[in-house]
């Protein structure tokens, strides 16, 4: 049997888009490929949107911003003197783009001006840090990319 040229190109294309469909369902059959959302309510999330800038604006309006180390014990993040660490609400989540089995959240709860992540919580790599506080009635919020050793 003769195979003419459009009959080739046919065939062609037949297995490319075969080629292509096995993959794809490899990825989507495999639970090691996870393709998970980077928020889970997202539109709920750029809802508060707005909001979210404004804590940001006021965070980046203090003339001394909160301080994020790394260092061989953990994590240590300072916030400003201004402010009474008593009166400091809020919470610090650990995002880690990799692999969301590894994001936390912490809530804050000071003595003094600092607060200590220990290492037993973190792996090495990317973590991508949200501070979101309240302190006398005003929200904050302060984003920082840390990378652990």
């Amino acid at each position: 049997m003769k195979i003419n040229w459009g009959t080739s190109i046919v065939i062609a294309f037949g297995l490319f888009m075969a080629f292509i469909l096995f993959f794809v369902f490899k990825v989507q059959s495999n639970p090691e490929y996870d393709n998970e959302l980077v928020v889970e309510d997202y539109y709920k999330h750029d809802a508060r949107f707005q909001e979210e800038m404004q804590k940001i604006q006021s965070a980046e309006d203090l003339t001394v911003k909160p301080k994020i180390e790394a260092f061989e014990k953990g994590i240590k993040i300072t916030f400003p003197s201004q402010f009474n660490p008593k009166n400091i609400k809020g919470k610090v989540s650990l995002y880690r783009p990799s692999n969301q089995k590894l994001d936390f959240e912490i809530p804050i709860s000071l003595s003094d001006s600092t607060l200590l992540i220990p290492e037993n919580k973190l792996v090495g790599g990317r973590w991508d840090i949200t501070l979101n506080w309240e302190y006398e009635g005003k929200e904050f919020q302060f984003k920082e990319v840390l990378y652990l050793q």
